[in-house]
């Protein structure tokens, strides 16, 4: 009998999803006999297959769901090995040898004949699930290059002619993609549970480029310096992209993901309300091998709004010294993101230190070692990026009249600026 034995499992005991796995295998070690007599199993083989199904559905897989499911087992576990691999590549050893043994069960859990299942279910169930045709534009759980990597990988492993060659095509996606969620995406936001702050995903990304915000070079060469020397290892700092609303701050921060996610760039949305729960995450991020940078959107603070504290200390200030892999980049309209008032500066407005309360105010701002302006364009520049956003998607209309219509598009629509010329361009798609 093939040995499908899942306690004998060392390095890769705790398995995500392993419902279908523990399912299968029982119904396959059972055999023919005493599977034809054993509701219990049976039932088992048809809660996997739909759940088979259920998988294929979220992630987008397609072709052998078998093999895809095994695939994603493997890639989706952070252990000690697989964390090494991420971290530095692994050579020969204790750790290497145990992972192995893991991968002969993995193996034969590749090599399963499914007509050892036939009297649980009709033979053809389990063709279905071997070559598998999901509905266009399902799987939501990964982007479509990873989940594209990740059923290469299946197609790889399935093919492996011994255990080396098995245990190589593991390896190297680990080397190169990561592990676990961390790994296999980019972007993430803060939530929290009952044992604490956790790290969520997000699968849904705008594929925003840089080359889409027109003008702006300066700030977004300082933006892009700033990050590959983030990325390279060197000396980089926290970021503040200020200035007038829908000047593309926030889409520059998002095309900066896009360009280096390959390079291990990853982003973590943060909120004011969760800036208490930062360390902890931070803790959780600290030791990967991956470059972090918390993103906080449209920031800024009223004079009763506190949370600001917990921010400077994390940034700056702190026993605890931020880890190199971590920067923290923030939009804000705002240069100095707390709201001043006169009053603040105001010899006779009755506060003993009124030094003491700007230099409060100004503290946070000074955190930002890089501070990048975004201004409104005027009217000329309004107009080019009008034209450029016509042209990028073949808008079919006279120039001029589209220049005319843009005017009076933005005497309504808040002014001059990307994001009114953005609007205006897809509302003339949106009427063609």
């Amino acid at each position: 009998m093939i040995n499908m034995n899942l306690d004998e499992l060392i390095i890769y005991r705790e398995l995500e999803n392993s419902d279908v796995l523990k399912d299968i295998t029982a119904a396959a070690n059972a055999g023919a006999d005493i599977l034809s007599e054993d509701e219990a199993l049976r039932a088992g083989v048809f809660r996997a297959v739909g759940r088979l199904v259920e998988l294929a559905g979220i992630y987008g897989f397609k072709g052998n769901l078998w093999h895809d499911y095994l695939t994603l087992l493997l890639v989706s576990n952070e252990n000690a090995f697989s964390l090494a691999c991420e971290m530095r590549g692994i050579e020969d050893g204790a750790l290497k040898r145990l992972a192995v043994h893991d991968f002969m069960i993995f193996r034969e859990l590749f090599r399963l004949d499914f007509s050892r299942l036939s009297p649980a279910a009709d033979a053809s169930v389990f063709g279905l699930l071997t070559d598998y045709r999901s509905a266009e534009g399902c799987g939501h759980a990964f982007n479509k290059r990873i989940r594209d990597c990740i059923c290469e990988l299946s197609q790889r492993l399935a093919a492996s002619v011994g255990i080396d060659e098995f245990a190589g095509h593991v390896i190297d996606f680990y080397m190169r993609f990561g592990v676990g969620k961390l790994g296999l995406h980019k972007a993430f936001r803060m939530d929290r549970n009952e044992s604490g702050a956790v790290i969520v995903p997000i699968t849904n990304i705008a594929h925003v480029r840089l080359d889409d915000l027109v003008g702006y070079e300066s700030a977004k060469k300082q933006l892009t310096d700033n990050t590959e020397a983030f990325l390279r290892g060197k000396r980089a700092n926290n970021c503040l992209l200020f200035g007038d609303a829908g000047t593309g701050k926030s889409s520059s921060i998002k095309a900066i993901l896009n360009k280096y996610y390959e390079d291990g760039l990853r982003i973590i949305e943060v909120y004011k309300h969760q800036f208490k729960d930062i360390n902890d995450i931070i803790a959780q991020i600290k030791n990967r091998n991956y470059k972090f940078i918390l993103y906080m959107d449209d920031l800024s603070f009223e004079e009763f709004e506190t949370e600001y504290k917990y921010l400077k200390a994390v940034i700056e200030g702190g026993l605890e010294k931020k880890p190199q892999n971590v920067l923290i980049y923030a939009t804000s309209n705002r240069r100095h993101l707390i709201r001043e008032t006169f009053s603040d500066r105001d010899e006779w407005s009755g506060d003993v230190h009124k030094t003491d309360t700007v230099q409060e105010k100004l503290s946070l701002a000074a955190r930002f070692g890089v501070t990048i302006y975004f201004g409104a364009p005027d009217k000329k520049q309004f107009q080019e990026i009008v034209r450029q956003l016509a042209r990028r998607d073949d808008l079919n209309m006279p120039e001029e009249q589209l220049l005319l219509e843009a005017n009076r598009w933005e005497l309504s629509h808040g002014g001059f600026s990307g994001r009114c010329a953005r609007q205006f361009v897809d509302h003339l798609l949106g009427k063609q």
